[in-house]
């Protein structure tokens, strides 16, 4: 990750460049050593990943609501959280503060602290039945849920004060009967909007989080991003998670993120129904969701990191 010179690093002048200039090589070829694929417990039903300012992954679990967390410099990893029963963990982000916000799709979202693995704060978006709680972004104060059987977002309040804030999707967005809607969501580039794909039919949304009116993105190079699951943004490049297509689809945004150009798609034989991803460094890291596979305790599951 990019950060800011140390006041030594600024004051040090050409020593302080020298000695950059040494160690630079050495630690980029320390990240090329660390893993590119790592293993989540059998029969842990993961779907969403977030990464933080440090080397540490997180994956929600779909059959217990637990968390796991894994070293991203060994692939190690161990049980932070471990769920309880009824319970779910699908779409997750960290906040820089070390809170770990989860999408708990029976209508809850919970906040941990992302070291300890203890819940936080718990929420209540919506009614248990009829809705799917699916994925998070951060934006501003707030953290904002995408629900995929209603037309609606909600968010929470990132500190211990406020309420929860439902939004009703208008504009451009028609929901679809009996099928995922609303998906992954990110901030735009400016930090004014939100973008939100709609699986089905594949579209990607411009959403004003004051009004919640919808703007359809125009897509040029390809027609649709059907299946799309997850999405990262880095500055005007968008990445999208094409799940059963075992793709992301990379896309070049306009200045206000109403228009995507497709520039590349990233495939990989390692793939087997990715869901959500991640950066840490010059590295997407996705998790393998694996939905077409019949699940069971012995299952095996993991995660696997591609170059950008």
């Amino acid at each position: 990750m990019i950060q800011n010179p140390s006041r030594r690093a600024v004051l040090g002048g050409a020593g302080a460049l020298a000695a950059l200039a040494v160690t630079a090589a050495p630690a980029a070829a320390q990240a090329a050593a660390w893993p590119t694929g790592f293993p989540l417990p059998n029969g842990w039903l993961p779907e969403g990943i977030a990464i933080g300012s440090k080397p540490y992954a997180y994956f929600g679990s779909r059959g217990n609501g637990g968390i796991y967390r894994v070293d991203l410099r060994t692939g190690e990893g161990t049980v932070l959280y471990a769920g309880a029963a009824g319970q779910i963990a699908v779409g997750l982000k960290i906040d820089r503060d070390g809170l770990l916000y989860v999408a708990g799709n029976t209508g809850v979202a919970r906040v941990h602290d992302a070291r300890t693995g203890e819940v936080v704060r718990t929420f209540q978006l919506s009614e248990a039945t009829g809705h799917f709680v699916n994925d998070v972004t951060l934006l501003g104060d707030r953290a904002w849920f995408t629900d995929s059987r209603a037309a609606q977002l909600y968010s929470v309040p990132r500190g211990r004060d406020g309420a929860v804030r439902t939004l009703p999707l208008t504009g451009d967005w028609v929901q679809l009967p009996d099928v995922n809607n609303a998906n992954g969501v990110v901030g735009t580039p400016d930090g004014r909007a939100l973008i939100v794909v709609k699986s089905t039919p594949g579209e990607l949304h411009r959403v004003n989080p004051r009004t919640g009116h919808a703007t359809r993105i125009t897509l040029v190079g390809q027609d649709t991003v059907v299946n799309g699951d997850g999405l990262w943004r880095v500055g005007r490049t968008l990445y999208v998670v094409q799940n059963r297509l075992n793709l992301v689809s990379v896309w070049d945004l306009d200045d206000r993120a109403t228009t995507a150009t497709l520039r590349t798609t990233i495939t990989d034989p390692r793939f087997d129904v990715p869901t959500t991803a991640a950066r840490f460094g010059d590295r997407l890291y996705l998790v393998n969701a694996r939905f077409t596979t019949p699940p069971t305790p012995e299952t095996t599951y993991d995660a696997v990191a591609v170059s950008l």
